[in-house]
């Protein structure tokens, strides 16, 4: 075996050991983002409690829409490094880098996970707005309201492209 075939190993093998690590995480960062986004609500709705006032409960959608973001950024990140394994090996196929992707399970999980990350991120602010909708402060709130809630409708849109479920993305996208 000459030298280069060698190097080229070598060189493939450190590609996939710094990709993955940078998946790793990624995942990590993301998965926390959800415990971050808890904990910002609820110290949210302990200021509008403390406060006596449910302008506060306009906090709750520019700090869900802000980690919503970053979560699906990230999300989306960690699923392309995978498909960039998967879609250009260097080296021979890793097991799990194709095993995973194939459970028959994986869909309804995906699914699950949407339902996870819509009611987190977007469903915590359409309840805080529709507490705040119950007695609006003035107009000024109410259309800050309104803005959010376009932002969040936004926001859920994008979680539900970025889905990895393919039968569901063409039924979205038509």
């Amino acid at each position: 075996m000459s030298a280069a075939p060698a190097a080229l190993d070598v060189a493939a093998m450190t590609e996939y050991q710094q990709i993955k690590s940078e998946q790793v995480a990624r995942i990590g960062f993301r998965d926390n983002l959800l415990y971050v986004t808890l904990v910002a609500i609820a110290g949210t709705l302990t200021i509008t409690h403390s406060a006596h006032s449910r302008a506060c409960l306009l906090l709750v959608p520019p700090v869900a829409f802000v980690l919503g973001w970053t979560y699906l950024c990230n999300d989306n990140l960690i699923s392309a490094i995978g498909r960039y394994v998967r879609e250009h090996p260097v080296l021979p196929p890793m097991g799990w880098e194709t095993e995973h992707p194939a459970d028959p399970h994986r869909a309804s999980r995906k699914l699950i996970q949407l339902a996870v990350d819509l009611a987190t991120f977007c469903g915590s602010s359409l309840i805080a707005l529709t507490a705040f909708w119950l007695a609006p402060d003035g107009p000024l709130t109410l259309a800050a309201s309104i803005a959010e809630a376009v932002a969040t409708a936004s926001l859920a849109w994008q979680f539900v492209l970025y889905a990895p479920l393919p039968r569901l993305r063409k039924h979205v996208t038509r």
